[in-house]
């Protein structure tokens, strides 16, 4: 295929007009590579790489955590159609037992051009600290353990690519010694302050989980894990952009602060994502969901209920620049599980995942 006319978002932050060539679902260099010349003709459109969303529990009434392959293709239909092409579908804190099934439900879904690709697997929880558990079930929560780890990782076919820690709890620095060179590590759910985030960082953390959320906030004496992430330079952050999780002035002092390449813009999406206002469920918790926004009984935001493409949007209006915020939902996120050498650029030899967006944003086309 071949898609002509586009203006085509570069890998430094700029658009140029010119022809993308697709061969097998790849990437590739020139015409005389193209066995299929179906051309798309997609004058006036922008050409962005396909969204990478890392953190997202569910969508369109479905949750990872059902432990079901056919309502995981529902997420990932879901996924595809809204421009997240490359997605991790993301754990929560359940029984050991429940969460090997569900890591399990990874290796059930096949390829398919209709649905997003899974591009990783993200265990949140159950490693974390009860202080912060947000809409964690506490009474799951247990202790670090690499060989639970390594069990749940095999059971997912080897596809987990990040996982939250609370450095904070017993024998966390351990785990992280252990683990830092199998998956990435992520500091979440933690009471942390900035010397035990700071010290988990040099042993191997190079990822915090939905900054500000579920952790002590920045205070000028005491900068807990927002100021160890900010001191450490390959120290990635996610940023829940959907509205409701963080002000917009913070969301704009986040990228002042982090700079251009290290904010990965999540969704924390859970199942009542594309569905009316109403009741629904997130790690065996009621969640009502009224105009996007999605809480628990007590109030505790409980997910998001926003796309991440709608994320992206919203970062532009609260005037990230448009670079910028397309850099968030692609480049950072591809870079920060290591992935970044098959999605979250146009770039031959890539996998051939493209959105065409019309001037306002408004999704045309999902390749």
């Amino acid at each position: 295929m071949i898609i002509k006319n586009g203006l085509v978002f570069q890998e430094d932050g700029s658009f140029a007009k010119k022809d993308l060539y697709i061969e097998n679902g790849r990437l590739v260099a020139s015409e005389t590579e193209v066995s299929d010349k179906t051309e798309y003709d997609a004058e006036g459109l922008k050409v962005l790489p396909g969204l990478v969303d890392v953190h997202s529990h569910g969508a369109f009434g479905h949750d990872f955590c059902d432990a079901d392959p056919e309502g995981l293709k529902v997420i990932l239909k879901y996924e595809k159609e809204h421009g997240i092409t490359s997605y991790c579908p993301t754990s929560m804190t359940l029984a050991k037992d429940r969460l090997m099934d569900i890591f399990a439900t990874a290796t059930k879904v096949e390829p398919d051009d209709k649905l997003a690709r899974i591009i990783g697997v993200n265990m949140e929880g159950p490693l974390i600290d009860i202080a912060k558990k947000g809409a964690q079930a506490a009474e799951y929560i247990s202790v670090p353990d690499v060989s639970f780890f390594r069990q749940c990782n095999e059971a997912s076919g080897n596809q987990i690519k990040l996982v939250t820690l609370a450095p904070n709890v017993d024998r966390a620095f351990e785990f992280i010694q252990a683990a830092k060179d199998e998956v990435v590590i992520s500091i979440g759910h933690t009471t942390a302050d900035y010397d035990c985030a700071r010290k988990a960082m040099e042993l191997g953390v190079n990822h915090v989980t939905h900054l500000y959320n579920a952790m002590p906030p920045f205070a000028h004496r005491d900068p807990g894990v927002i100021g160890a992430a900010c001191d450490s330079d390959d120290c990635m952050v996610e940023l829940i952009c959907d509205g409701f999780h963080i002000h917009g002035s913070v969301v704009r002092a986040t990228f002042k602060m982090f700079g251009d390449e290290r904010v990965v813009l999540i969704s924390d999406s859970m199942m009542a994502t594309g569905m009316e206002n109403g009741t629904y469920e997130l790690g065996g918790q009621e969640v009502t969901m009224k105009d996007r926004l999605a809480t628990l009984s007590n109030g505790t935001i409980a997910g998001s209920a926003t796309n991440l493409f709608d994320c992206m949007k919203k970062a532009m209006e609260f005037g990230i620049p448009e670079s910028t915020a397309i850099f968030a939902a692609t480049r950072n996120p591809a870079k920060s599980i290591k992935v970044y050498d098959q999605v979250g650029s146009i770039t031959p030899g890539k996998y051939a995942d493209l959105l065409l967006v019309d001037n306002d944003y408004n999704l045309v086309k999902v390749f």
